[in-house]
């Protein structure tokens, strides 16, 4: 039976130059390298300097190599939908920006909040465009500048997060291949334990607000750390049995970059091996809605049609979920 929604068609990354090693932080803050990487697996992570540059700019580097490699037109393009918690701006939306760099025009484009599962809720979302038979091509895009709204003063958390994007094109399956199956799920208890206070309505950007540090992220880490490797353990599993898949079957998991206990906990949950699970934490960290797409495109190349493989993200929300995607080329 042929699939009649989306496939990934192509698959692009973009990481800034600058390089913030370990190192360099324990110039910074009380930290050292041995610590940072026991607890977390992360050696060094990409920053995006340059004045005025944001997340649009990350996004359109990493869109510009996706439609270079595919050989897609920009008139070709129906719709661009941008997973972000670092908007360039509230209004226009980071997607709309995309579109304007790249010329662009008539395109549907919006962004999607959904943190660290922001990229598979965005995929979802444009293979459902797909089903519909409304949408023939869609851009999904993971990008966040998390350097942005970080405190480098905390070393719980300057240590974590990087910069980067990355972009994937859905088109109509022509075979059995493409995404299969998805749960998203969320849970509003995590508005307690990770969050951005300021910037929004509630707190608009006062001189207070600055001064009280609203307008930078902060986590409980324990806290997250509970609900994150039980949830993304728990619905990888579920999507596995739900279609009657085993661990031997999986070719790859493409889990979210945040913690490697994190990304160990879920593959052994799921009865895969570490060599079948795409880990760059790294040399990237934390890079929000950008880990799984950049995952998918430093891996490409093992890929093989037909391949099962398995994303699985937790984030802030709480918000979490897994996709089920036969590779499709």
């Amino acid at each position: 039976m042929v699939n009649t929604g989306a496939a990934i068609t192509g698959i692009a990354g973009y990481v800034p130059d600058y390089i913030l090693t370990n190192e360099e932080l324990e110039k910074m803050v009380d930290t050292n390298d041995e610590w940072i990487k026991t607890r977390t697996g992360i050696s060094e992570r990409r920053i995006l300097k340059g004045e005025g540059l944001g997340t649009a700019h990350l996004g359109t580097e990493a869109v510009k190599i996706l439609l270079e490699k595919t050989g897609t037109e920009t008139s070709e393009v129906d719709a661009i939908i941008c997973a972000t918690v670092t908007p360039e701006s509230f209004f226009p939306s980071t997607a709309n920006l995309i579109c304007e760099n790249l010329g662009i025009k008539g395109a549907m484009s919006f962004d999607m909040a959904a943190a660290c599962s922001g990229f598979i809720y965005a995929l979802e979302t444009g293979n459902n465009f797909i089903k519909s038979g409304s949408h023939k091509k869609v851009v999904v895009v993971g990008a966040d500048k998390m350097s942005s709204i970080i405190d480098y003063s905390d070393r719980n958390t300057c240590i974590l997060f990087g910069d980067g994007a990355g972009a994937v094109l859905l088109e109509p399956s022509q075979d059995e291949n493409g995404i299969q199956d998805a749960i998203l799920r969320s849970d509003g208890v995590g508005k307690d334990f990770i969050y951005l206070k300021g910037g929004g309505s509630a707190y608009p950007p006062t001189h207070e607000t600055i001064d009280l540090g609203y307008h930078h992220f902060f986590q409980d880490g324990r806290s997250v750390f509970k609900y994150a490797v039980t949830n993304m353990a728990d619905v990888a599993v579920e999507i596995m049995e739900r279609n009657g898949l085993k661990g031997e079957d999986i070719a790859y998991l493409i889990p979210h970059q945040a913690n490697r206990r994190i990304i160990e906990a879920t593959a052994n949950r799921m009865e895969v091996s570490m060599d079948k699970v795409t880990v760059n934490i790294a040399k990237y960290g934390n890079t929000t809605a950008a880990t799984i797409p950049l995952c998918i495109w430093e891996w490409e190349e093992k890929f093989k049609k037909g391949d099962n493989i398995i994303l699985a993200a937790f984030g802030g929300g709480f918000t979490w979920g897994s996709v089920y995607l036969k590779w499709a080329y």
